[in-house]
């Protein structure tokens, strides 16, 4: 199971690195085209904005560890194992029950949204925002897969460590 997960990971992180690439590149040919044609392109200014939008959804559901993410964690680390198991579980479940309650009204509005379509480029908005459906998916999974850790093996017992260096 470990080898698969490992591979995913690494194929959303190509994933999210060719979108990075694409608006990368999408930039360049906007300040091409604007300060040495002298012909700017309207299409480059929204395909950067999408791309932003998926890149930003798509890495943090499937790029972005748990522990890479900021946390105000003063309290939890300062408590006994058991109260941290209770914090654990509290937020996992809150975090998996609440983002999947939302999961069906939000995907409503961007069901909705299939009458749009962007500006210069003539995508569907639907298509555009279906990104945050997924990313609610993958969290809600995240979260209940969390949840169901730490009821079998206790909550993480992890401390952030500053290195100081002196170079």
């Amino acid at each position: 199971m470990q080898p698969m997960l490992r591979w995913l990971n690494a194929r959303a992180e190509n994933v999210a690195a060719a979108m990075l690439a694409a608006m990368f590149l999408t930039f360049i040919l906007q300040i091409f085209s604007r300060y040495v044609m002298s012909a700017p392109l309207g299409w480059t200014l929204e395909l950067c904005l999408t791309l932003w939008i998926w890149i930003v959804f798509w890495g943090n559901a499937f790029v972005v560890r748990h522990k890479d993410h900021v946390t105000f964690d003063i309290l939890y680390l300062s408590v006994r194992p058991g109260i941290r198991r209770i914090f654990a579980l509290i937020s996992a479940g809150a975090i998996a029950i609440g983002l999947g309650v939302s999961l069906l009204p939000t995907w409503d509005y961007i069901d909705f949204l299939k009458i749009k379509k962007s500006a210069t480029l003539k995508i569907p908005m639907r298509t555009i925002f279906s990104i945050y459906a997924i990313f609610i998916i993958a969290v809600v999974i995240r979260y209940a897969w969390m949840f169901v850790n730490v009821l079998r093996n206790g909550a993480e017992d992890t401390h952030h460590h500053l290195e100081i260096t002196d170079e």
